[in-house]
């Protein structure tokens, strides 16, 4: 019982990683996307049942991509496609691109299915992935490194840019300043205005008291 369910954790461990490498593998590769897409259309199901080990695995396509699981998907009584093989004949077709290794994949189904399932296998190819990574990389790595003249060019553009920075920044000074000699003359009109009405105030009431008292 303990070594079924040993097998059962580790055929899902590598499912996982299976699983993961076609998604990755779906990005990269557009053919193999359009390869994908009528079975993805067609929600097929492809039961996979493999000899040396003795194992059974299903294939789901969605648009989600290719999901991989030990049981029949739920609310399905039976699977669109089964292929029944070796490991090293599936291994093989799947790290290939040759379509005379996967015709030699026994295959049971309707057979508009079964061809577009060939299809996909032929254009499966796991060496896919890692050229696709390699190419990904040497492009990152052999971009064209700027000329002379436009790394002149970039160069003159950031003086501009500094040049004209610098200006806004010397006329927001100088508005700064004619700001602040304003407020400073509004400050000394105003106390010359206080200065002013008290004055007028004590002169009018000295002349008030003086008409009092005459």
């Amino acid at each position: 019982m303990k070594r079924s369910t040993l097998s059962h954790s580790l055929l899902n461990i590598i499912l996982v990683f299976i699983e993961s490498a076609l998604t990755l593998l779906l990005r990269l590769d557009p053919e193999l996307r359009k390869a994908a897409y009528p079975l993805a259309k067609q929600d097929t199901v492809v039961a996979l049942r493999l000899y040396l080990p003795h194992v059974e695995v299903f294939a789901s396509f969605s648009t989600k991509g290719v999901l991989l699981d030990a049981q029949l998907p739920v609310g399905r009584s039976e699977p669109d496609v089964v292929i029944n093989a070796y490991s090293i004949q599936v291994i093989n077709a799947i790290t290939t691109h040759d379509s005379e290794t996967t015709e030699k994949l026994q295959m049971r189904g309707e057979s508009n299915q079964v061809q577009l399932v060939k299809q996909f296998i032929v254009q499966l190819g796991f060496g896919t992935l890692i050229q696709s990574l390699i190419k990904k990389i040497k492009g990152a790595n052999d971009k064209p490194k700027p000329s002379e003249s436009e790394m002149a060019e970039k160069k003159e553009n950031y003086k501009l840019r500094i040049n004209e920075q610098q200006t806004q920044i010397n006329t927001l000074t100088i508005k700064n300043r004619e700001l602040e000699t304003t407020v400073k003359e509004l400050q000394s009109k105003q106390k010359m205005l206080t200065i002013v009405t008290a004055t007028a105030l004590i002169i009018m009431m000295g002349s008030i008291v003086a008409l009092i008292i005459n």
